[in-house]
C-alpha cells in the first residue's frame, strides 16, 4: 500500500506543522505531488535561469481556495529532497493572487516557514527579521516562476506568523 502524502497530518511534535518537500532548494523543476499516482511528477520546468531558492513544497491535511493544499517555502540553507517531511514553523505568509482557470481570480498564498530542527534560520521568528532586499527576491521569484503560466500573479503584501496559522487553521481539511 502506497501512502497519500496529502493525507498525512498537519501537525507533529511541539505543534509544528508538517511540509512535504516537492521541489527542492536548487531545482530547474517545478514537481508536483500527483495523489492519483501517489508519486511526484513533472509539473513543467522553471523559466531559464531560475531555481528554487529554498525548499519548496505543500502542507498536509490542508486545502487552499485552488483545492490543492496550501504552499510553503522553507527557509533554511539546505537542500533535501521530493517527499521529506519537514516539521515547521511559520515566519509569515506572502500574499498572492492570480488568474484562475475560468477567467476569474484566486488567492494563491504560500507560507514562508522554518524548520524547527536547529538551522541557521533557527533564531527568525517573523518575515519582517529577513532583509527587505530578501523579501523583494523572493517575491520576484514567485512571480518570475509563473511569468509564462498566465496566471498573471501579483504580489498583495506580507503577513506575519499568526497570519500563517489563521490559515493552516482555516484550511485544515476534516476527514470526510
Amino acid at each position: 500500500m502506497v501512502t497519500d502524502l496529502t493525507r498525512l497530518p498537519l501537525r507533529g511534535k511541539q505543534g509544528a506543522f508538517h511540509v512535504i518537500v516537492e521541489s527542492p532548494r536548487g531545482s530547474t523543476l517545478k514537481l508536483k505531488y500527483d495523489t492519483a499516482l501517489k508519486a511526484f511528477s513533472l509539473s513543467r520546468p522553471l523559466p531559464r535561469g531560475l531555481s528554487y531558492p529554498f525548499d519548496w513544497g505543500f502542507i498536509p491535511s490542508t486545502q487552499g481556495p485552488d483545492g490543492d493544499p496550501l504552499d510553503a517555502m522553507v527557509y533554511w540553507d539546505d537542500a533535501s529532497f521530493p517527499g521529506v517531511v519537514l516539521p515547521c514553523r511559520a515566519l509569515g505568509v506572502l500574499q498572492v493572487e492570480q488568474n484562475t482557470g475560468d477567467g476569474g481570480r484566486e488567492r494563491n498564498d504560500r507560507i514562508l516557514a522554518v524548520p524547527i530542527t536547529p538551522s541557521r534560520a533557527g533564531h527568525l521568528t517573523d518575515y519582517q527579521q529577513l532583509p527587505q532586499r530578501e523579501r523583494e527576491e523572493l517575491e520576484h521569484f514567485f512571480l518570475a516562476a509563473v511569468r509564462f503560466e498566465d496566471k498573471d500573479a501579483r504580489i498583495l503584501g506580507w503577513e506575519g506568523p499568526e497570519g500563517a496559522e489563521r490559515m493552516l487553521r482555516q484550511h485544515a481539511r476534516t476527514e470526510e
